[in-house]
């Protein structure tokens, strides 16, 4: 019997230097673990980035995720984030053929999902989308009714909603 895979969202802060997200990467790749999606950025301190992780992963192998990224020299926080407790946000560019016939049904789509469209030409239109994963999945489902030319996802980023900071930020 197949163990049930599950997505977690982990938050990496570590020393703002050259090549840290190729290290966290590598060190997670050679031992065997896939990362969905890796996002990083500054934070309110310019010593430290943050490094946003997604796994589809077996609950089992977890703490052997966090255990090797903990072990990283220029590691300084590891946090698993709860999905109710925390905002998280993909970007989605989606270009599609589009014909005049077509763009006012699309915009209907489009602004149901609370998108923009970003760029418009004769013959196809470049839509933007933000939300949660699953949001973006639904309206790219949506869009193979039409010819997806091209697309391109951030990945995820996150934020903790509590109000409950790190010392290394404060």
């Amino acid at each position: 019997m197949a163990k049930e895979m599950k997505k977690i969202i982990v938050s990496v802060l570590v020393e703002n230097s050259p090549n840290v997200m190729t290290r966290v990467g590598s060190v997670l790749g050679r031992r065997g673990f896939n990362i969905d999606t890796i996002t990083v950025s500054s934070t309110n301190d310019p010593g430290i980035t943050r490094i946003t992780m997604v796994f589809d992963v077996e609950e089992q192998f977890l703490a052997q995720i966090i255990a090797q990224i903990e072990k990283m020299e220029v590691v300084r926080q590891v946090n698993i984030l709860n999905r109710e407790n925390t905002l998280y946000r993909e970007l989605l560019l989606v270009k599609v053929n589009a014909s005049p016939e077509q763009r006012g049904t699309l915009k209907n789509i489009i602004d149901v999902f609370r998108g923009h469209v970003v760029d418009l030409s004769t013959g196809s239109m470049v839509i933007e989308v933000t939300g949660a994963p699953e949001k973006l999945n639904g309206f790219l489902d949506l869009m193979r009714e039409y010819e997806i030319v091209d697309y391109s996802r951030s990945g995820v980023t996150a934020v903790e909603r509590n109000v409950r900071t790190s010392p290394l930020l404060d």
